[in-house]
């Protein structure tokens, strides 16, 4: 460990979420020392969104010994720009959706220390290698299975950012051509719109408004049906819940064959509330994966679940941003 890391020995970890925003003070080990929340939306500017992060984040500074003992600050966010530290145009975000926010200048100007800002993704990815399965591993793919598909590609030990912070969108890489699901980013047919989350939960109107099948999903309000109720009745041997699954593994073990021909990644890692499902998702995954994958990658490519697992997984994921700073001074 480094004299630096010796003085300062935390970082602090933000989990910004459409609907939460959730720190953690965590140190080298991944252990977090101390936790506070505050919700994202309800602010009239992002300045009073930082004040009220500010205000929230005082007394748990202060329980680890001051902000002297603080190194860096790590931020996972949607639409987060590594190269600028900012957010753009997150269509979730009150008080982001409209332009470029410098988010990380903001949070460094008010605590006085470095503040690295990344897209959730890619925080999981960072995550991933300090802290959870891609220990040692140089060539892998995370994705991130929430309200939408995000992913984080890691190649030859680096996050790829591409020329302008933004690459490795893949839950925005066009599956369905012909009558393709409309997607919040102006397209169609994108991955997110069948295997996120809120995509299991159309697949899953889409059926039950097109077949006489019965289900236990037919007792719910078809628009207030979730992921998480599709996953209960799959979980009870409900033949309509499994098939949804089966097309959403399907889906995505298919675009994963086509993700393996860029990078060839050891592993592709899935991360997010989805992956409670278990085999229900992953069994799919893997099954279609293997009948297309190019037969040069068959058989290469390990199908792991986060080892990044609770509520603390997308702050040690923040966290782990502020851990790559460099050890130089403001």
């Amino acid at each position: 460990m480094d004299t630096q890391q010796t003085l300062k020995p935390y970082v602090i970890g933000l989990d910004l979420g459409g609907t939460n925003s959730v720190f953690g003070i965590v140190d080298s080990r991944g252990e977090i020392k101390a936790t506070t929340a505050i919700k994202t939306q309800g602010y009239d500017t992002v300045e009073d969104y930082v004040d009220a992060c500010v205000t929230a984040l005082e007394p748990v500074i202060d329980q680890v010994g001051g902000i002297e003992t603080i190194k860096a600050m790590g931020i996972g966010a949607p639409n987060g720009n590594y190269y600028k530290g900012t957010i753009e145009f997150a269509p979730n975000l009150s008080w982001g959706h409209s332009g470029i926010v410098p988010l990380a200048d903001m949070f460094k100007e008010r605590l006085g220390i470095p503040v690295a800002l990344t897209n959730d993704a890619n925080a999981a990815a960072i995550g991933e290698m300090i802290y959870g399965v891609a220990r040692n591993m140089k060539n892998f793919i995370v994705i991130t299975l929430g309200t939408g598909v995000g992913s984080g590609i890691v190649i030859n030990g680096q996050v790829v950012y591409g020329c302008d912070g933004f690459a490795g969108e893949l839950g925005h890489v066009i599956v369905r051509r012909e009558n393709g699901r409309p997607c919040g980013c102006g397209r169609k047919g994108c991955l997110e719109t069948y295997c996120s989350a809120t995509g299991v939960a159309r697949t899953a109107r889409e059926l039950l408004s097109t077949t006489e099948q019965p289900s236990l999903l037919r007792e719910l309000d078809p628009e207030k049906i979730t992921s998480l109720d599709v996953s209960i009745a799959a979980g009870k041997g409900d033949k309509l819940a499994n098939e949804i699954y089966e097309f959403t593994g399907h889906m995505l073990g298919e675009a994963c064959a086509d993700f393996a021909a860029f990078s060839s990644p050891e592993a592709f890692i899935f991360f997010g509330g989805m992956t409670k499902a278990g085999d229900l998702i992953m069994k799919p995954i893997q099954e279609a994966y293997d009948a297309n994958v190019l037969k040069i990658f068959k058989g290469k490519a390990k199908f792991l679940v986060s080892g990044l697992e609770g509520s603390s997984a997308a702050v040690l994921g923040a966290s782990a941003v502020g851990w790559e700073l460099e050890d130089s001074p403001l």
